[in-house]
């Protein structure tokens, strides 16, 4: 890896929009909002974890709620303050945060969930989440199961950007024992038909489906559904995406 490229890597921020540019972020909001709506309590506040550059933000601010949101990333933030200037955003861990006041809908999309790193964290996350929201009030996450990770399979995607190519390149990787993932992720960079390559590994912390809702279910009302954005189907047992749709107890 050449200094250029730690350089560029030691903040994703300005790529984190084109690696995640063929993602429907409008799709992902409004079902969340469908499931708020027959789960939830139907309240407006809103806070999302591991916010990144604010793109659910900006769509939940756009069909009406008070949207706000929570990332460990600083120059994440900046951007996202940028795209939803209406917006609260806070520097926060999302195993340890705090709010001043209770909201109606937490949501955790991408993945982030994973990022709390260990069962410990997670359970803490969980309780956290437990104690922000109002009565009746609705978490809305994705997971993937450990046991069903192929760590053969990846996505790629490829964008245009400033005279440059993009290739982003993701995985989930899990050694098959213990609460410890990767997800391993490849960006390339072609300018002038001169290309570099960025490889790193994100810790993030495995967990069956089974293991999870047993974490949430002293808090929440739990109901696993497939991952699927457009429909509202009940998980199949067999599938290792799903979305989590959590009301609070």
């Amino acid at each position: 890896m050449t200094q250029a490229s730690t350089a560029l890597y030691s903040d994703l921020s300005g790529y984190y929009d084109l690696m995640c540019a063929d993602i429907n972020y409008q799709s992902q909001s409004d079902c969340v909002r469908r499931l708020h709506q027959l789960f939830g309590n139907e309240g407006k506040r809103h806070l999302d974890l591991a916010c990144g550059t604010g793109p659910h933000v900006r769509f939940f601010l756009d069909s009406g709620f008070l949207s706000s949101g929570l990332d460990l990333n600083q120059p994440m933030l900046e951007l996202a303050k940028l795209r939803c200037p209406e917006a609260e955003f806070s520097l926060q861990n999302m195993c340890e945060f705090s709010v001043d006041q209770p909201y109606d809908l937490i949501t955790c999309f991408l993945y982030s969930i994973h990022y709390s790193g260990s069962l410990e964290n997670l359970e803490a996350c969980i309780e956290r989440v437990h104690a922000a929201l109002k009565p009746g009030g609705m978490f809305c996450f994705n997971a993937v199961a450990k046991n069903m990770i192929n760590n053969d399979s990846f996505v790629a995607h490829s964008v245009e950007h400033a005279g440059s190519h993009f290739t982003f390149k993701s995985g989930w990787f899990y050694g098959g024992d213990g609460d410890k993932q990767a997800l391993r992720l490849r960006i390339e960079k072609t300018t002038d038909k001169v290309t570099e390559e960025w490889n790193d590994n994100h810790p993030m912390v495995a967990v069956t489906f089974q293991e999870l809702s047993a974490l949430l279910e002293p808090y929440f009302d739990v109901t696993i559904l497939e991952h699927d954005y457009d429909k509202l189907l009940p998980w199949d047992l067999a599938s290792g995406n799903a979305i989590f749709a959590c009301v609070k107890r």
